[in-house]
This record gives structure tokens, sequence and C-alpha cells, in this order.
């Protein structure tokens, strides 16, 4: 039958064959999708025996529409006889999996682990297996494994590039799958040609009348299973049943009922049998068989399965019972009443003891009326969800507990939690259904409390919304008399952060600021330092500072506070402290494999690397925050991480780069409009004008965040904004314009003593001062800490000489000029060197422009792992910090070394610290 199935597909097993072929040198990943029927099963099973006789590894696991509500259950199946070879894996990696497949019972106080620590292994482990022969994994009907499943598959999908690894999937045609959003190859199985068809069946069934013949072939439509199935269901249902053949029944029906056609004459214990097995998920025959037996009231047997094994319904292999199609499985369910449908999920619920997730969603098939006691089991298999890291699976779990549930207040603990948990994952529609059916319960304090905080998560509108801010005090106020702080201080952190998106005026955001400062929480608790900064960056810029000190020196922070303490030090402008923690929160949140929250962490980290000019770990950073706030959808993340790449390549002088990056960030920015987005778009915009000499574009650009009827405008973000302000102003009128721009920010920033924001005051002043001001502010601003902002002092130092050459004091410029210069060149700033350069030669100085650094040679990927291998990690360790396999990591370090000049790892170090 496979090989009828076959019948007309030679371009697609020759494409196969080809997939087989590369898999020693490199991995391979391609999707077979089509319709049911049209030979997707067989050409996967051509491809396991072409890749078995080639001396490959093959693994198989196959979806089945019920599994998809439990974690993991794909995954188990792919990868269950390998499971001897965990230990060889980190002990957290193989711990993850071991949790993952429910083999190690979680201790109440041990984390949950994190998905992409489970991907991670599963990636280490087949790594581990393919480095002893090539490795092809072939999942069929992929559309129905679990989401966790289909989440790991996309990872590996990203990262087989380097391993000896083929990912081989079948999809039925009109199934969406995560791995959709990686256009990746695929075979699409289309209907055969008519003369195809004909020849297949005239070779299936060479007697078939001329009439019959003729109908066969419209009904099928070109499809190969209908081709070979529909002669025999037409014998045994009568050759004159126009009903079956009609154009108006849909072709999947026409096979479920051919499928159907062979039950009807099958022994009703058989029939008892298959409709067991159609009810469960994972095809244990002697799970199968005990149910069968309680379904039946008396022993049965393998014995009782081989009428259908004979008419090649099922295949059994001593373990584990096998439905020769989909389609039969279907058929079952459907030639089958309601009653014994239920009855059978009964019996499966009664004989699974041992295993209580698959037991729960039996109990639950089988009732058909609202139960609490299975609405509780349904919660706790939520939980275990959770704890195995498949949040998707524990929300569907809740979903079906609603749906059950009895009690009107486990309705609302229920409908929240399931809302937080669609939230987490994305699925804000969801959310907002789960949110509204909770509104309509008698819910607590503390329930309506956590209500409005999960609907902040839900809010596309970022405007200053003073009802919504008064509705965010107010409620934090309630949650806080109802003895949960740290509750109301969530939702204060929601209305500083609306603060920083547009100001909503003095008041309001004291009154933010004042009513976390009642709350009894310590003055150092990284959530009220947040509020202080995002509410009040400007008037409460020194405190905020002084308690990033002070918790710096305390230490004992960990990555959750570390990203919160990060973000609050750069919305205080405080970078060089913002980098420390930033980097902190990376490290941690890498190791637990929180890859969303990294994302997020990295964004902020690139950011701060921007501004302060720190390549070597700023460039990193934007390449890691690109690709994970891609793989995790991430959109707002994902426009951050473009930011920061157009401001990394406008310095460099990449204009080409930095001009398609910040398009690419302004599109998906409107699309997810958020204010500081916006007004970071602008100032990079400036700064890339300003790289390519265009000073009137620059301004125009910048000037949008100091405009109060403009969407970029930003209160808060003009302190980063006003040195690419005062360096663009260079006609009369721009001049006039940012000098009061300076003056309404230096009355603003008069309670602050934040370097930052000093600093940058105090280059505008000198750039845009009259003429008999402009010496003195000069060497003020001079002597200003620009410590952890090099970029800024060698502009500063570049305008200064310049003053000075054209006031004729040529011998007194070149000193500030050589110094800018020769800071240009160190940070790779090319367009700003090659104007200091210019006017030394214009005072009468020459000289080559100084080299680059090592780093400038290298991909940023590529200096991540140049650094990492530096430090003395092994190719292991630096894939377990990148989420990378360890020969990926290898074969980027073949191709560092002979960019670098180097032949060996012991060289990276001095290599990377030359300049």
């Amino acid at each position: 039958m496979a090989g009828d199935a076959l019948f007309g597909r030679g371009k697609e097993l020759a494409a196969l064959d080809a997939l087989v072929e590369r898999l020693p040198k490199e991995g391979a990943v391609l999707l077979t999708r089509g319709a049911p029927g049209t030979g997707k099963s067989a050409l996967l099973s051509h491809a396991a025996r072409r890749a078995d006789s080639s001396g490959c590894t093959v693994l198989t696991a196959s979806g089945v529409e019920t599994e998809t509500r439990l974690a993991f259950a794909g995954l188990h199946q792919l990868t269950r006889t390998l499971l001897p070879r965990l230990a060889s894996l980190p002990a957290a990696q193989a711990e993850a999996l071991r949790a993952a497949f429910g083999m190690a019972r979680p201790s109440p106080a041990a984390q949950a682990p994190q998905f992409f620590t489970i991907a991670l292994a599963t990636l280490n482990l087949l790594g581990e297996v393919s480095g002893e022969a090539p490795l092809l994994l072939i999942i069929d009907d992929a559309q129905w494994l679990d989401s966790p499943t289909l989440d790991v598959l996309t990872f590996l999908a990203r990262r087989l590039g380097a391993e000896p690894v083929g990912l081989l999937l079948g999809i039925r045609e009109d199934h969406p799958t995560p791995l959709d959003a990686l256009e990746l190859p695929e075979i699409r199985l289309e209907p055969l040609a008519a003369n195809v068809a004909e020849a297949l069946l005239d070779t299936a069934e060479p007697q078939l009348e001329p009439a019959l013949r003729r109908r066969v072939l419209d009904a099928a439509a070109g499809n190969p299973l209908a081709l070979l199935e529909l002669p025999g269901a037409l014998r045994r249902h009568g050759e004159s049943d126009d009903a079956f053949l009609s154009s108006a029944v849909p072709l999947t029906s026409k096979l479920e009922r051919a499928f159907a056609s062979r039950l009807a004459h099958l022994p009703a214990r058989t029939r008892r049998v298959l409709l067991v097995a159609a009810s469960e998920d994972e095809g244990v025959l002697p799970d199968v068989l005990a149910a069968a037996s309680e379904l039946a009231g008396s022993d049965i047997t393998l014995d009782a399965l081989h009428p259908a094994v004979e008419h090649r319904l099922v295949s059994v292999d001593g373990r584990h019972i096998r439905f020769s199609h989909p389609l039969v499985r279907s058929a079952v369910l459907q030639a089958s009443p309601t009653a014994e449908r239920l009855a059978a999920h009964r019996a499966l619920a009664a004989t699974l003891d041992e295993q209580s997730d698959r037991q729960v969603w039996h109990h639950a098939a089988a009732t058909g009326r609202r139960d609490e006691s299975v609405a509780a089991a349904l919660d706790r298999a939520a939980a275990r969800a959770e704890n195995r890291g498949a949040p998707a699976v524990a929300l569907a779990a809740l979903e079906r507990a609603i749906t059950l549930g009895e009690l009107p207040t486990s309705a609302a603990r229920r409908l929240l939690k399931a809302a937080g948990l669609a939230l987490d994952l994305g699925r804000t529609g969801r959310a907002a259904d789960l949110l509204q059916q909770a509104s309509r319960l008698d819910l607590t304090v503390l329930e309506q409390a956590r209500m409005v905080l999960l609907r902040e998560g839900l809010e596309t509108d970022v405007s200053t919304s003073v009802p919504r801010l008064r509705l965010l005090i107010s409620t934090a106020e309630a949650a806080a008399e109802a003895d949960d702080p740290q509750l109301a201080l969530q939702l204060l952190r929601a209305a500083a952060r609306r603060c920083w998106w547009f100001d909503p005026g003095r008041d309001w955001r004291e009154r933010v600021v004042a009513a976390a400062e009642r709350l009894p929480v310590p003055e150092l608790h990284p959530e009220l330092i947040y509020v202080l900064a995002a509410a009040t960056p400007l008037e409460r810029g020194t405190v905020v500072t002084e308690r990033l000190e002070r918790v710096e020196s305390d230490g004992g922070y960990d990555a959750l506070a570390a990203a919160t303490l990060g973000t609050a030090a750069t919305m205080a402008g405080a970078y060089e402290q913002a980098a420390g923690f930033l980097r902190h929160a990376a490290a941690g949140l890498r190791a637990q494999g929180r890859l969303g929250l990294l994302s997020q962490t990295l964004v902020s980290l690139s950011f701060t690397a921007a501004h302060i000019i720190d390549w070597e770990s700023g460039l990193p950073s934007v390449a890691e925050s690109l690709r994970l706030a891609e793989e995790n959808s991430l959109p707002r993340w994902l426009t951050g991480a473009r930011i920061a790449k157009a401001h990394f390549a406008a310095v460099l002088g990449d204009l080409e780069t930095a001009q398609t990056a910040i398009s690419e960030a302004e599109r998906q920015g409107l699309a997810v409009a958020n204010p500081s987005n916006l007004a970071f778009i602008q100032i990079t915009r400036g700064l890339i004008g300003l790289a390519a000499g265009r000073h009137a574009e620059a301004f125009a650009c910048v000037w949008r965040v100091f405009e109060p009827s403009d969407p970029a405008h930003h209160p808060f973000l003009q302190s980063l904004a006003i040195p690419v302000l005062a360096e663009a102003a260079v006609s009369s009128e721009d001049r006039a314009r940012a000098r009061r721009a300076v003056s309404l920010l230096d009355e603003v920033a008069a309670a602050t003593d934040v370097r930052l924001i000093r600093a940058n005051l105090g280059f505008a002043q000198a750039l845009l001062a009259d003429e008999e001001e402009a010496e003195p502010l000069f060497r003020t601003a001079l002597e200003l800490d620009f410590t952890h902002d090099p970029f800024t002092r060698a502009r500063l130092l570049l305008a200064h000489g310049t003053w000075l050459r054209r006031r004729r004091r040529v011998t007194e410029s070149r000193v500030p000029l050589r110094i800018a210069r020769d800071s240009f060149a160190a940070l790779g700033a090319a367009p700003w060197c090659e104007r200091a350069c210019q006017e030394l030669r214009a005072s009468g100085e020459g000289g080559a422009r100084p080299t680059g650094a090592s780093w400038d040679l290298l991909t940023p990927q590529e200096l991540q792992i140049a650094q990492l291998a530096a430090s003395g990690l092994s190719n292991r360790e630096i894939g377990q910090q990148l989420y990378l396999s360890p020969r990926t990591v290898g074969a980027h370090l073949y191709r560092i070394y002979p960019k670098l000049g180097i032949t060996s790892r012991g060289q990276l170090r001095e290599r990377l610290s030359q300049t």
C-alpha cells in the first residue's frame, strides 16, 4: 500500500533522498505538507527506510489529536529511546528534561524548568547521538503535537545548521504551526495529475468497470488514498451509493466512511478495542487492552486485534497499537455512538491509575455535566504542567476546569490564573475573553486588583489617561489595605510606567510616588526604586542613583531584581550603574533559561551600551536581543533592538545598515506605538543625520522629542537627546530653538545631579554658546565627569578644537583635536574620526588615521563567542550560555581564527585586547 501511495511522487522522493544524503555534512529541515491521503505518511516512511539503510539513526513520533493537552508528550515519544543518555548532559539540563517528562517530582520550593532549558537539553541530547551517526527525526501529523513539543521543534529548526541532524515533518494542509513563521523549505503534495491518477487506479484495481472507474476518479479528485480506498468501500456499500460519491460530500468524509465500512464487519470485541485505542493518546497496548476489558466487563486479549490487523486498519508492534492512517482513528470515533465514546473514556480513566495527567483528561472527556471534583483534578494537572515548563498545557487544563467547575469562588481564581497564563503566552485575545468572564463574577478586593493589573497587560493605548492612573492608584491603595503590599506595588509600577510613557503632569506623578512610599516595603525594594525612576526621573534622579549605589554595595539581589534595577537606572540616566545591573540580570536569566525576559534585558543593555559606546558588550547584546525577540515574538523589544543596532551602525559610519535598521524599527514602532521607542527612533535618526553630515535633517528629527504636540515627544528623554540636538543646530534659527530647549531642560533638571544629565547639558551649553560665553562654558563642560561617556567627551573635544582653530588659535586647537581623533578611532566612530582628521589637517598637522580594534573584524555573534572562549569557557559552556550546540560554537570558532589571524584558542585573549 505504501508503494502505491508513492505512485507519481518521483520529484518528492528525490528531495527526500537528497536530504538524507546531506545529513553527514550538515543539518536540514524539511516540511511535507498536504491534504489527508496525499501520501505524507508514505513519504516519511520512505525517508525512514532510506536513512536507516544509509547508516543514520532514525527517531520517529506521530501527533495525535487527543495528545495535544499532555505536556511534552510528543517530545517524549520522539526521544524516549535516548533517555538513558540523560546522564551525559549538564545536570541542570538533564533535570529539566526529567521534569518535563514527569520523571522527577519537583519539590515545592523548586523552580519550574524554563522552556529554553528543556529545548537546549534536547538539542544537546540529539547532538550527543549525532556525534556517533547522522540522525534523522521524523514526525508525522505534526499539527497535532502538543504545544510545548512544537515549540521545542521550532527551537531545533533554528539551530540545526552545524549538526548532522535532519528534521522531517508531515503537516496536514491548512493547519498552522509555530514552524510556519520560519519559512522552512517544504514539499507540498498536490493532487495527482489526471493521467497519473488513472494509472494508479488501474494498477490497484485493474478490473473496475469503466463507469465505476470514472466515478471513482471523479470522487477521488487525484487523492492517492481515495483512489486506493474508494473502490473497496463501494463494493462493501453497494456500487449504486450515489450519496457516497457526491461532490457535495467532502473528500475527508468520504475517506472516513470508506474506512468505517471496513469496521462494520469486525467482531464486537475488536470494535471495542479499536474505540478505546482511538480514544487513548499514546497507543500503549497494555493500557488499551486493560481499558477495553473494563469496558467489556470481561478479559480482552491481543487476539481481539487480529481482524483489524488483517484489514490493515492497525498495526501492532508488541508494545504499541498504531492506526494505519489518522482517518481510520477518526472513522472509528465517528462510527461510535456518543454513549459508547463516553464509556470508553470512563474505562480509560478507571485503568490509568499511575498516569495522573492522562487519567484526568479522560475523566474530563467522560463527563457530560459540571463536576467540581474533576475541575479540581484539572487544577492540579495545570499546576503540574506549569511545574514542567508547559504553560500552554496549564492554560488548556484551567480552561477545561472553568467549564466543569461548580463553585463561583473557584471560577474567579481559575479565570484570573488562566488570563495570566494567556498573557504570558502572548494570547491577548484569549486573556481579554477570560477577564471579561471574570468581571461578571462577585470578586474580592484582591481579585479585583489582580484583574486591574492583568488588564494593564492588554492595554494597547499607551497615552496618558488620568482616569486610568486614578484607577491604578486607588486599586493599589485598596490592595494595600487588604494586606497585599506586593500587589499594590505592582499596580503602582504600572502607573509609573504610564507616567514614563507620557507625562501626565507633576501632580499625578507625585501621587504615584507618594502612594508607593506609603507601602510597608524597604526603601531599597527594586520595584519601589523603579517607581521613583519611572514617575520622577528628574525630580528624584539623585535619590534613585543613591539607592542604586547602596543596592550595588549591599549585593544579594537576584536576576529579576537586577533587571528591574537596571531598567530603573536607564530611566534615571544612570547608564554606568544600569550596565552592571543588566549584565548581572542577563547572566542570571540566561542560566535560568528565561529567554523571553533575557531578550528584554539585552535590549536594555544594548541601549545602555550604545549610549556609553561599549562595543564589546553592546554589539553581541544587540545581535542576541534581535534573535531572541524574534524567537519569542516580542515586537516592542524587537523594535528596541533594531534602534540599538541602528545607533551602533550610525556611530561606526555604516549608514546603510543604520538606515535599514531604523526604518524597520519605525515601521514596527508605529504598529505597536510606544512613546519612548518613538523618541529613541528620532534621537537615532538624528545621530544618523550627524554621521552623514546632514545637520538640518538631524535637527528636524530630534526636535520632535522636544515638540509637545508630536507623538515622539518625551520630556524625560530630552536629557538624552540634547547633545544630538546641540550638535545638529547649525543654522541661526535651529541654534536659537536649541538654546530655548536647553534653558527649559536646565530648569526642570535643576534638582538632579545625575552625572549623565549634567554632562549632556554642559555639552549642549558649550556648543550653543554665544561667542563671548563659549570659552568658559567649554572649559566648564570639559571639567565634568565623562568617564562613562567617552563618545560625548570626544565630540566635545572636537567641537572645542574646531572652535579654537576657527578663531586662529591653531596651536591650541591641535591638542583637543588629537585626543578627539584618537578617541574616535578607538571607539570605531568613523565619521567623527574623519572630521577630527580633517580639522587636524586644516590646523597644519598631518598623520594617518589610527587603526580600529580587533572586534571590528568579527560579526556580533562571533565577537560574543570569541570573548567567551577567551575567558576560558569550553564550547559546551559557551553553548549553554548562548543556547547553541557545542558543534555550532566550534563552527563559529573555525571561522573566527582566520579572521583574527590566529590559529588557536590560546591566542584569542591577546588578539582581542589589541587595537
